[in-house]
């Protein structure tokens, strides 16, 4: 009797990939996710195994195959070598930003003294804004929302407190000034954290990103993944190495996994330690 080829690992392994391939082009979304679904379908001799690993360990576990790829694929995306490159550019972007603004806007609160100054001891006036709530009123001029609830009841402030009871101008600028100082750019979700934790770009950030992924998967559901669930070190290197479509120059191995897997335990170690 033939053997019925449906259920075996690459089969549905690919099958997961082909269904997701053929939704994403129907509906004319995710050409990156598709670009790596075909390199991965047409590096399938280099899966083979890692197929066999992904079926034994989640193929009794309802929809947990199709949580895993689509957890592998999003990373695939996100967290490829060149993105993470750029993130980090951008998170030292929002520090120099930071540190942009803090000194500008200490200098305008300075520029505003001396001005204040001047409005007070010399002959002359220039008709500035110097109230707050004129201030607000002014920027909140293109604001509907605004305009119909809150315009109303701060104006009735404005007339109940006088000038004294309101911070100044430049006392503003030195909060702004202040709060951007003491910024600093943060990762906003556990992945990123994860993925950029190390100090410079590397091809480890894309194995950080995707075992954080897989351990949030473990948490969450259903579907969900198994808790431990754990792939071998060959699987990730393979799997790694099509998604990224490495060259035969800048293959991953199960070694350099196994590598990872420990510097990341000690790290983790360390930081646990320090704190």
């Amino acid at each position: 009797m033939p053997t019925d080829q449906s259920d075996t690992p690459i089969s549905m392994c690919e099958g997961i990939l082909k269904r997701t391939h053929q939704y994403n082009s129907e509906h004319k979304i995710w050409p990156s996710e598709n670009r790596v679904i075909e390199v991965m379908l047409g590096r399938q001799l280099e899966l083979v195994d890692a197929y066999g690993d992904l079926h034994s360990s989640l193929s009794d576990i309802p929809r947990a195959l199709e949580l895993f790829f689509d957890r592998f694929l999003s990373i695939a995306i996100l967290w490829r070598p060149e993105q993470t490159a750029k993130m980090r550019n951008e998170r030292k972007r929002i520090d120099d930003l930071n540190m942009a603004i803090s000194e500008m806007a200490s200098e305008i609160a300075e520029l505003m003294r001396k001005r204040d100054a001047l409005h007070n001891e010399s002959e002359f006036y220039s008709h500035t804004h110097y109230d707050i709530c004129d201030v607000i009123e002014e920027a909140g001029e293109d604001n509907v929302l605004f305009g119909g609830w809150v315009k109303s009841e701060l104006s009735a402030l404005g007339r109940n407190f006088g000038l004294k009871y309101w911070p100044q101008l430049h006392e503003i600028m030195d909060v702004i000034a202040k709060d951007s100082r003491e910024a600093t750019a943060m990762p906003t979700d556990e992945i990123t954290a994860a993925a950029t934790a190390g100090s410079r770009a590397s091809r480890s950030d894309f194995f950080r990103a995707l075992f954080q992924t897989l351990e949030e998967s473990q948490k969450y559901g259903p579907p969900s993944l198994p808790k431990g669930f754990r792939l071998k070190d060959e699987t990730l290197a393979s799997l790694a190495n099509c998604a990224l479509d490495m060259g035969p120059d800048d293959l991953f191995d199960a070694q350099y996994v196994k590598r990872f897997r420990q510097r990341e335990r000690d790290r983790k170690r360390t930081s646990l330690v320090t704190t």
